[in-house]
């Protein structure tokens, strides 16, 4: 199983795409840790800089429909390669978040309004993510403040995540 959590990532902005995850241009590379310096570089946020901000990151906290565009693995193999294994969002394009959860990641699902307050309390803080995947429930602290908020994982997506992803979980399986 993959480690979850540590310093987050507040991404303030709908719609983010694959290619602006991972741009087109670089998916011929040869290896997934080839990826590494190319996530984020096309995302255009007000203030955000991939060069200074994705390193040392752990988690994404973002809006809607996060992965839209084409269907690649190159996208969470990206975030994954930048030790980036859960990313936080209102919702996520369906074969994105399948993608994920074949990885042994997560993609989280949470209500706009929490995710709003996240954004509120947590945006500005420098704020750390524990995530406890046995009693399912996400522990966000920064700026002198601490939330827990509990999430979904059931199921195969539980199976994929405690077995590191969609091949382990076939190795074990079948």
């Amino acid at each position: 199983m993959k480690t979850f959590g540590g310093k987050v990532l507040f991404l303030n902005r709908k719609d983010i795409n694959t290619d602006e995850i991972i741009p087109a241009k670089h998916l011929n590379e040869s290896s997934k840790e080839a990826l590494a310096p190319y996530l984020l570089e096309d995302l255009e946020i007000k203030g955000f800089d991939p060069k200074k901000d994705i390193k040392g990151m752990g988690a994404i906290v973002t809006l809607s429909n996060f992965g839209c565009g084409s269907s690649r693995e190159h996208a969470p193999w990206a975030l994954e390669v930048n030790g980036i294994n859960i990313v936080i969002a209102e919702n996520f394009a369906r074969i994105f978040r399948q993608n994920m959860y074949n990885c042994g990641m997560m993609a989280v699902e949470l209500d706009e309004g929490v995710i709003q307050g996240l954004f509120k309390d947590f945006s500005h803080t420098g704020a750390e993510l524990a995530v406890d995947i046995k009693r399912s429930l996400l522990t966000f602290s920064g700026g002198g403040k601490e939330k827990i908020i509990p999430f979904k994982l059931e199921g195969l997506e539980r199976a994929l995540v405690e077995s590191g992803g969609w091949v382990e979980y076939a190795e074990k399986h079948y």
